[in-house]
């Protein structure tokens, strides 16, 4: 068996990090200026090479508090990029994750010794290698699940209003929401709780403020909103 796996190849496994957070109602992705050759000085998505005693997301998990200093945040594994020449110089395959965090929760000092940086998603800068593929499926995933459950769970502070999830789901799909249908849809889950409580800064009468109840999901198999292609 030993000479079997002596004569095949060997490549570099590392993991790529696409990690989105939300503020001001712009959805914006942590970015940073490569630290090594090649391309160094370029922007590049946050990742490093699998250790031999980690699993890919235990690599990835890595990646993240290093960057932000978060543990327990949505992680989830989006794909591979093995193309010959997706590296120069050497073979690197990449499986790319996509995580999502609350800015206000991140440690801002470890991203500010890193030299990342937040860019809005509409105007990231030239990245490089296929770093804008895996941001482009990265998109994708994340789409795909804001159209099947409520992803402001992980993007929106505790408490938020109804006008507040629908900017962001505007600014995920790229397209306006007509306020009182997506009002209508999100209520009928049942998954929100309306607060006692409201901000007074949207209008004069205030809008009250929701939460997520715990432990209640979007039923499985329900499309809560379509995803144009």
């Amino acid at each position: 068996m030993n000479e079997i796996y002596n004569q095949n190849p060997k490549f570099h496994l590392a993991v790529d990090c696409v990690i989105f957070g939300y503020e001001a109602g712009e959805l914006k992705l942590l970015l940073f200026h490569r630290v090594i050759e090649p391309c160094k000085g370029e922007w590049s998505l946050m990742g490093g090479f699998m250790r031999s005693d980690e699993s890919l997301e235990d690599a990835a998990r890595r990646v993240l508090f290093q960057t932000t200093g978060l543990e327990n945040i949505f992680l989830e594994q989006i794909g591979a990029f093995s193309k010959v020449d997706r590296e120069p110089g050497t073979r690197v395959i990449s499986v790319t994750f996509v995580a999502l965090i609350r800015l206000n929760e991140h440690d801002r000092n470890s991203v500010g010794e890193l030299g990342a940086q937040w860019w809005p998603v509409a105007e990231i800068p030239k990245l490089i290698f296929d770093h804008e593929e895996m941001v482009a499926e990265a998109m994708k995933s994340l789409q795909n699940r804001a159209a099947s459950e409520l992803v402001g769970r992980e993007l929106l502070p505790e408490i938020f209003t109804l006008t507040q999830l629908r900017v962001l789901y505007e600014t995920i799909f790229q397209k306006s929401f007509e306020p009182g249908n997506f009002r209508k849809k999100v209520l009928s889950l049942n998954i929100l709780e309306r607060l006692n409580l409201k901000n007074t800064t949207e209008s004069k009468k205030g809008a009250f403020y929701y939460r997520f109840k715990d432990g209640q999901q979007v039923p499985e198999g329900q499309l809560l909103f379509h995803v144009n292609r």
